[in-house]
């Protein structure tokens, strides 16, 4: 999907400063409602006009700052290190099936203050045991990931 027509769905929607980030289904905006109000309004919204079930996961710019600096591990140039959000309870959940499957060098997870994170070797993401837990069906509408990369990218922009 384009995030030019995700913005101007979000904008008819009565949202004020859209603005996308990347390609990455980000997208930044202000609102008078609640996210409790605005999840299924806007989920509604994209799953009309893009004709799939859309799963958001709503965070104020103080919980995106959380994720970004709470962060334990230090960017390399060789790993990916991912944060999760979603529903309540998915980070524990995380780190208990991440305890439990086989890793591959250098492969950790941590949960730090609500958030659980993921540092991966490039070239294993997919073919990680963790990786293949991540993309059961049964998950998909519990959580979402982004590479840390980007919640910086996010975080700069508000």
């Amino acid at each position: 999907m384009k995030m030019a027509e995700v913005c101007a769905l979000f904008t008819e929607q009565s949202m004020k400063e859209v603005s996308s980030v990347l390609a990455s289904g980000n997208i930044l905006f202000a609102s008078h409602k609640k996210p409790v109000e605005l999840k299924p309004l806007l989920e509604q919204a994209l799953s009309n006009y893009f004709h799939y079930e859309a799963f958001l996961f709503i965070k104020s710019k103080d919980e995106i700052e959380s994720i970004v600096k709470h962060c334990p591990y230090e960017l390399l140039s060789n790993f990916h290190i991912y944060g999760f959000v979603g529903i309540e309870g998915i980070s524990q959940t995380l780190a208990e099936a991440f305890k439990h499957s086989a890793k591959t060098k250098g492969e950790t997870g941590k949960l730090v203050g609500g958030t659980f994170y993921w540092k991966v070797p490039k070239g294993n993401t997919l073919e990680s045991e963790f990786g293949k837990i991540l993309g059961k069906k049964n998950l998909k509408d519990h959580f979402t990931s982004r590479n840390m990369n980007t919640f910086e990218k996010i975080f700069k922009k508000f």
